[in-house]
């Protein structure tokens, strides 16, 4: 016999309302069911217990089941690099993704995803994070994937339809999340203009996508807290751009009120019961807060489930998880978001790629035969194994012509570069350095007041005991006296605990060793070719001209090393863009304090901010250099400027992809806006000395301006000038105008 949810979603599928089903469903809970859909499945300190002995990577989070109706609830997996429940596979970081320019690429990857969610029993996916770069010292930018709202925009679009194939996705952090260490106190300001053209679009361009869910931020915007924000959640989420999924909260301190959560448009409080059931319960129960906005809540989380068909998706076979294809497919990933950035010419020939007859081959640097896929917390995948940079080198050039030394003697390594044919200097950072804040307790110990009264006395004495003094308790069989330090509560390769701090970054600038070790080694080895590993912008003034090469690899992924292999040999033509300018000083930047209580965002960051101050880029955003050239031909705009063709001719002697970028503005410029913003761009591929038609779709939204006195984004109507262009500010840019209404 059917179940209650199992007959709603027949109809369903026969072509009823999901949301009409979903409130017949929701009238036949009590009220008790009704609150226990507003929170994740378990109380807090059961669940707290069970996070603390590296639960978050054993099976997904579930919320909103009502076992007497047969609704499933739904099973929460996070991301973006991957599965982190289980042993997935561990793809390049969205930043990493972002430099290939390749949406193509990115549906493919979500795809994979979405097929590996399918083995953990995950039907929601937490991995669509477009918070944008605002400053590049934010701690999560691996997570996000560059600087500008309408390539964040596509990049995630592209990820949910993959992703959506298989499972709901989740986009987050809505909104103006772009700080780490302060993300549970700060207040972030910012202006209608600002929020709607440069901090929103993202979002709404994967709300059109039809993306299942969308997670609220930490932070407060405006002095609003996000998950309680209604001008965030219910007048711009559900009203401006008429969302109908479901609106989850960020993980335990999502929220400070229940109530008023519930009637901003917060559906589901994740991952526990936690600050609001209690709250809600005694508010509906004495009249405060009204049965019908818990059950506005409710049927928003049930309908979703019933349009995504959740409860009725079968897992995938275990051999789904690292299938042959998605090695492969993180093996192209890494070698398409690797970025050249510089490649000159030593004796007769540029420096990359290297040749079969190359010779010996030193590989320096305390990164270069590490484990090292970027952030430590909530997006750690833990693949079963990692080819680092020194492996996939030795791979290619055979163990006995590639030499290793990490570095800690300078000397010694400049020395070993010297008698090498060249050297390749692996620097950058680790999860120590940037991704999510993982503190001692004591940064956030205000918190505490907002934990719930204890469903188990025990927990509770031994978790005030942790805010106190910094101690996790991390065995599963209830052992209290079994304690280690927060920084050990994940499941490493051997099967032991390990958080990385992480958090923002202090400095732009690499590590003062590292630096040494590249200035060292250049002095010696004039074929120096130096690999950067990274989440988001470094400032290179101080090394940059004393090398030939310079490599972003970002955190590549599992495959990283193999397909650096590929990149330096020219097996892979490195056809990576970056997503973001670097500068050439850390003070043309926003201003950026990651431990503020309050900051205020407004239009100017990355490139925009660049061009408005006059400041050139080391390299500007969407620059990056490869094994041949390219030559753009005058473009053809469509009428109504919905799409631009333009020629694309490869000038130089082997294939290649070339990233064509689109830039508009108006012909009578305003200061108050930027000078130029990407609407479109496309990746195609070229053959030696061959031309192509690249087409590349316009996206007109990105010319729009906020009409602060309408409230909504118009297109002023008059003539725009569209560029097409290997990067912004490119002067071999050629141009077209058109006049759009």
């Amino acid at each position: 016999m059917s179940t209650a949810y199992e007959t709603a979603l027949a109809r369903v599928r026969g072509g009823a309302s999901a949301r009409v089903e979903a409130r017949a469903l929701v009238e036949q809970m009590s009220t008790e069911e009704k609150i226990h859909c507003l929170d994740g499945g378990v109380p807090t300190w059961e669940g707290l217990r069970d996070i603390g002995s590296g639960g978050y990577h054993h099976r997904p989070f579930r919320a909103c089941y009502v076992p007497r109706l047969g609704i499933p609830g739904f099973h929460f997996s996070d991301g973006p690099r991957g599965v982190v429940v289980g042993a997935g596979t561990a793809f390049p970081v969205s930043m990493a993704r972002g430099a290939s320019f390749d949406t193509d690429l990115e549906e493919r990857i979500g795809d994979a995803i979405g097929r590996e969610l399918r083995v953990v029993g995950a039907d929601l996916y937490g991995g669509v994070c477009v918070n944008l770069l605002r400053h590049p010292a934010w701690g999560r930018a691996q997570e996000t994937y560059g600087e500008d709202p309408h390539h964040v925009g596509e990049l995630g679009a592209a990820l949910t339809r993959g992703v959506q194939r298989h499972v709901m996705a989740t986009v987050k952090h809505f909104a103006l999340n772009s700080m780490e260490n302060a993300r549970f106190t700060v207040d972030v300001t910012c202006d209608e203009k600002a929020l709607h053209e440069a901090y929103l679009p993202h979002f709404r361009r994967i709300v059109s996508e039809g993306v299942a869910a969308v997670m609220s931020a930490y932070n407060s915007v405006n002095g609003q807290w996000a998950g309680e924000s209604t001008e965030l959640l219910s007048d711009i989420l559900r009203g401006e751009w008429g969302f109908d999924g479901m609106v989850i909260s960020d993980w335990i301190f999502g929220l400070r009120d229940g109530v008023k959560s519930v009637r901003a448009g917060l559906d589901v409080e994740m991952p526990y019961r936690m600050i609001r059931h209690a709250p809600v319960t005694d508010a509906v129960g004495n009249g405060e807060l009204a049965i019908e906005e818990v059950e506005r809540a409710v049927i928003n989380t049930v309908s979703t489930m019933l349009r995504f068909g959740v409860g009725s998706l079968p897992r995938n076979p275990e051999s789904v998880m690292l299938a042959p294809e998605h090695l492969s497919l993180a093996r192209e990933a890494a070698g398409k978001s690797m970025v050249l950035l510089k490649n000159d010419t030593v004796g007769s020939s540029e420096v990359l790629p290297l040749g079969p007859n190359t010779g010996r081959v030193a590989v320096l640097g305390r990164l270069a035969d590490m484990r090292n896929l970027g952030d430590g917390g909530s997006s750690d995948v833990m693949s079963p194994y990692a080819v680092t940079p020194f492996a996939g080198i030795s791979r290619r050039f055979g163990s006995d012509n590639v030499v290793h030394h990490d570095g800690s003697d300078v000397a010694k390594a400049a020395d070993i570069a010297a008698a090498a044919d060249v050297a390749v200097v692996v620097v950058g950072y680790t999860k120590e350095d940037e991704g999510e804040f993982i503190g001692d307790g004591s940064e956030n110990a205000h918190l505490r007041s907002l934990f719930p009264s204890g469903d188990d006395p025990q927990l509770v004495e031994v978790y005030k005991e942790y805010v106190r003094e910094n101690h996790w308790p991390v065995d599963a069989e209830h052992n209290m006296s079994d304690r280690s330090n927060p920084r050990r509560a994940r499941p490493n390769d051997k099967g032991d605990v390990s958080f990385a701090r992480g958090g923002d970054r202090v400095s732009l600038r690499l590590p003062d060793a590292d630096v040494e070790l590249i200035r060292e080694v250049a002095a010696r080895q004039a074929r120096t070719i130096v690999v950067v590993v990274c989440g988001s912008a470094v400032v290179m003034e101080e090394w940059r001209h004393e090398v030939p090469a310079v490599l972003f690899a970002w955190y590549s992924g599992m495959e990283g090393g193999d397909a650096l292999a590929d990149v330096l040999t020219g097996d892979v033509n490195p056809s990576g863009h970056l997503p973001f300018a670097i500068p050439t000083e850390e003070s043309h930047l926003p201003f950026f304090d990651k431990d503020a209580a309050a900051i205020t965002y407004d239009m100017w960051h990355g490139q925009w901010k660049l061009d408005r101050d006059g400041n050139g880029a080391a390299y500007p955003f969407g620059f990056g250099l490869g094994y041949t050239t390219f030559g753009l031909g005058e473009p053809t705009v469509a009428a109504g400027g919905s799409h631009v063709d333009v020629g694309v001719t490869n000038t130089g002697s082997v294939p290649g992809e070339c990233v064509v970028q689109v830039y508009g503005s108006p012909v009578r410029a305003r200061d108050d806006e930027p000078r130029r913003r990407l609407v479109g761009f496309t990746k195609v591929h070229v053959e030696a000395g061959a031309s192509v038609t690249a087409r590349v779709i316009v996206n007109r939204a990105a010319l729009e301006t906020r009409d602060t006195v309408a409230h909504r984004m118009v297109l002023v109507p008059g003539e725009y000038r569209l560029e097409a262009a290997l990067f912004a500010g490119d002067p071999a840019a050629t141009s077209a105008t058109v006049r759009l209404a």
